[in-house]
């Protein structure tokens, strides 16, 4: 299945509850029951706007934690969801983005970009999910490294439920072995991307996966553009406001005068005066010419990736960017994209504006492929 889909993505303060239950619970119940085609709950480890004194540990309290709560459907399913989650979860913001869902038996597709574009991959799956006897999320990382993607970073959430699995019970509080739902993310160029795409799909049982195209503004280093050339959004509804996401892939190794890059990106948008960055530490991933790996692996714990984003206002995106900049001389890509975002208030829930159809993306004909190559190497080792 190829379709157009929405994405709804709501930040909150885990402490925050609604109805008697944790806020973040509430929502993936609410997705739940509505049957979204996916959803997720994400632990941020750091965020803006919170205490920052943390005496050198890499984990915040948890009552200083934010959340993520992403849920993946059809416009009509989500707009109708926009108004309860506002009502329901109170969350400080959330945001709407237009996306491509791919299911089931999935075909190579086209992905034209313009220059300074890229697209980023996002695969739905569980930590139980095998392929060729492996997890399927590390052979998914496996592949993407073999076809040459830039990187990938693998996020666990803490709570989630689709169609196809069942919600994990108490997920809140999800025990190691437990059915967790992951989330792999993969920035690379489009034509790479549309090519594995099938390949990708055979690994799960039940592949569901998104593509989005974002704005380069930074990689390994290199400066691509300035985030105010990302195309702006659809014409806006009632409540909503355009907003510049500013997605930032970093390695918890990473240090910047001696502090892990994160939590000093965190530190320099708070003292730019911009709120609204949560950062979530990954569980496996690669970047570049390093090979996949993860934080079962004792002497790589601390090089997984991390992942900062930060919701700015077209006033802000200038200084956020020149915030982050510093931070990113030597590594790291940075990305950017527009959003449409609405926070709560006692006024009538916001309506979707009209988002303009996406352009036609035939299928390549079969057989069709990219001069890479195409022996993956699934037991390669992640030293």
């Amino acid at each position: 299945m190829d379709e157009e889909c929405t994405v709804l993505t709501s930040y909150l303060p885990e402490r925050q509850r609604a109805e008697g239950v944790p806020s973040g619970e509430a929502l993936i119940g609410l997705y739940a029951r509505r049957r979204t085609a996916t959803s997720i709950l994400l632990r941020g480890i750091e965020g803006s706007g919170r205490q920052q004194s943390r005496g050198g540990r890499s984990f915040p309290r948890a009552a200083e934690s934010a959340l993520t709560a992403i849920a993946v459907g059809t416009r009509p399913d989500i707009e109708a969801m926009v108004g309860e989650t506002l009502r329901l979860a109170q969350p400080r913001l959330v945001t709407i983005e237009r996306a491509r869902l791919l299911s089931g038996e999935i075909e190579p597709v086209r992905l034209g970009e313009e220059p300074g574009d890229a697209t980023r991959l996002t695969v739905y799956c569980r930590q139980r999910d095998r392929a060729h006897q492996l997890p399927a999320f590390e052979a998914a990382c496996e592949l993407l490294y073999r076809r040459r993607i830039a990187g990938a970073t693998v996020l666990s959430g803490v709570d989630g439920a689709d169609p196809g699995h069942a919600r994990p019970s108490h997920a809140q509080f999800l025990h190691r072995d437990a059915d967790a739902p992951l989330v792999v993310v993969a920035v690379g160029a489009g034509d790479r991307i549309a090519m594995l795409l099938p390949e990708l799909g055979a690994l799960f049982r039940r592949p569901l996966m998104t593509i989005e195209k974002v704005r380069l503004c930074k990689r390994d280093g290199q400066f691509v553009s300035r985030p105010e050339t990302a195309s702006g959004p659809a014409d806006l509804g009632a409540g909503m406001t355009a907003q510049f996401k500013l997605t930032v892939y970093t390695s918890e190794a990473a240090r910047h005068d001696g502090h892990p890059v994160h939590r000093a990106i965190v530190q320099s948008l708070n003292s730019a005066g911009i709120s609204g960055a949560t950062t979530v530490r990954g569980i496996w991933g690669y970047h570049g010419d390093h090979a996949p790996h993860g934080e079962h692996f004792p002497r790589q714990a601390h090089h997984v990736p991390v992942v900062t984003t930060v919701i700015a206002s077209a006033e802000q995106v200038s200084a956020a960017f020149d915030a982050i900049d510093p931070h990113t001389a030597e590594r790291g890509l940075v990305t950017a994209e527009t959003v449409l975002a609405a926070r709560p208030t006692n006024a009538p829930s916001p309506a979707l504006p009209a988002l303009p159809a996406l352009p036609a993306l035939p299928a390549l004909p079969r057989g069709s492929c990219l001069e890479v190559d195409n022996t993956v190497n699934l037991s390669h080792s992640c030293g």
